[in-house]
């Protein structure tokens, strides 16, 4: 069994950081780097791009350049998903699963396991965890990252399986 999913709580400190990326601007960039994923992840994540939203946290679809079904992106500055991506080492630090890491939380939002990341400059990025592909989703300083995961979840778990991503 993973090890990731066993340490994996729905962990106060999660609530704790998502509440505190709610604070200011960012990065106005419309852009993001398309993921290159084998075939099979590819298929999951046209599934998701399907599956997905037309808003979030209150914010309209404004999809990042190059357009790609693996990238998506609401509002300004851009709430930025990306699928297919690579599984951040973090996922495998044991200071994170133990809950030691201050940068770092795994926990679960709406039947999705995530694993947050506090980026320099005050945003977030939230990985899937225990899924077929990795979902990424970086949320700007100022956005309320709670939301994003509540309207995010339905998506991801209609169209990433849950399971080990290789």
């Amino acid at each position: 069994m993973n090890s990731f999913r066993h340490r994996l709580r729905r962990l106060p400190a999660l609530a704790l950081l998502i509440a505190a990326a709610g604070c200011s601007s960012a990065d106005d960039s419309a852009s993001a780097a398309v993921p290159s994923p084998d075939a099979k992840v590819t298929k999951l994540c046209r599934n998701l791009d399907k599956a997905l939203p037309s808003k979030v946290d209150g914010l309209s679809r404004e999809d990042p350049e190059p357009a790609s079904a693996l990238t998506a992106g609401w509002g300004n500055p851009l709430i930025i998903l990306r699928c297919g991506v690579d599984r951040p080492p973090k996922m495998a630090d044991p200071e994170v699963a133990e809950g030691r890491d201050p940068d770092a939380v795994a926990g679960g939002v709406d039947g999705v396991d995530w694993l947050m990341e506090k980026q320099d400059g005050g945003s977030y990025r939230f990985t899937t965890a225990n899924r077929l592909a990795y979902v990424e989703v970086t949320v700007p300083e100022g956005r309320d990252s709670s939301s994003v995961l509540i309207d995010l979840a339905p998506a991801v778990k209609k169209a990433i399986p849950e399971g080990i991503a290789l």
